[in-house]
């Protein structure tokens, strides 16, 4: 059943103009929990696919619940990565509308384990306009916003100017050149922070160590997988590249080979 929220939310007073009216389905218990907010492109590639997938679900299983916009591509893998009960989607629309179709048992899910926010009044439609007015309540409701893939002069990145506009700490999946522009480019003007290592991040965040530091022994062993290079990377960025320079491993068509 839709219902409108009648208390005040803290972490909305950082907009632009607090919500006149905000509407929900769902569990308002999330609303007290630590909260990250984690968007992205539509159209991921793989190597976004996976590591948003791997994020989300580690962020939620340290007991963060996951903020973003029900959209198609990055929005939906976190969504389902975290659990859709410690999930919170913002939607663009009436509540009454579950936009997009595609992610209509997606939304579903979430209204009957998470929870579901919108400004909009019932039977409001998708809109070009209303999205960004939704990107602003995702960036608000987060401690910090996670960029995972994103175009110059994407609706992405209006979402990266709001989280600039109340002082939140932006981060990124790393890249490759000509991959992802929009947060190559966010890296190079210093006004985010690349998670190398998701670990590394989530030991940052929660401020509990996740793992122990890998012996070199327990690295060869791991490359001696041959793993891919950019989840070996994220893992172990450091040893990597020592490992590298030393000449004890080598990297080929994207994976990891001991030498």
């Amino acid at each position: 059943m839709i219902q409108q929220i009648d208390f005040h939310i803290d972490s909305l007073d950082g907009m632009k103009k607090y919500p006149g009216e905000l509407f929900y389905i769902g569990n308002l218990s999330l609303l007290k929990k630590r909260k990250v907010s984690i968007v992205g492109t539509r159209k991921p590639n793989q190597y976004t696919k996976q590591f948003t997938h791997q994020l989300s679900k580690a962020l939620s299983q340290n007991d963060i619940c996951i903020v973003s916009g029900a959209a198609m591509g990055v929005d939906a893998i976190a969504h389902n990565a975290a659990g859709t009960s410690n999930t919170i989607a913002v939607a663009g629309t009436g509540l009454d509308i579950r936009y997009p179709v595609v992610n209509k048992k997606l939304i579903e899910d979430i209204e009957s384990n998470g929870l579901v926010l919108s400004q909009f009044k019932q039977k409001t439609p998708s809109a070009r306009y209303n999205f960004p007015i939704r990107n602003e309540l995702v960036v608000a409701l987060g401690e910090v916003l996670i960029v995972c893939e994103a175009d110059l002069n994407s609706g992405t990145m209006r979402s990266v100017e709001f989280a600039l506009k109340m002082n939140k700490a932006i981060y990124v999946l790393p890249h490759r050149l000509n991959e992802s522009a929009g947060t190559n480019d966010l890296l190079a003007k210093g006004y985010a922070q690349a998670i190398y290592s998701i670990d590394s991040f989530i030991e940052e965040i929660t401020g509990v160590k996740t793992s122990d530091d890998i012996g070199e022994d327990d690295f060869l062993k791991y490359c001696s997988t041959n793993p891919l290079y950019d989840e070996a990377t994220l893992r172990y960025a450091s040893k990597l590249f020592e490992y590298e320079l030393n000449g004890k491993i080598k990297i080929e068509s994207g994976k990891v080979f001991v030498v």
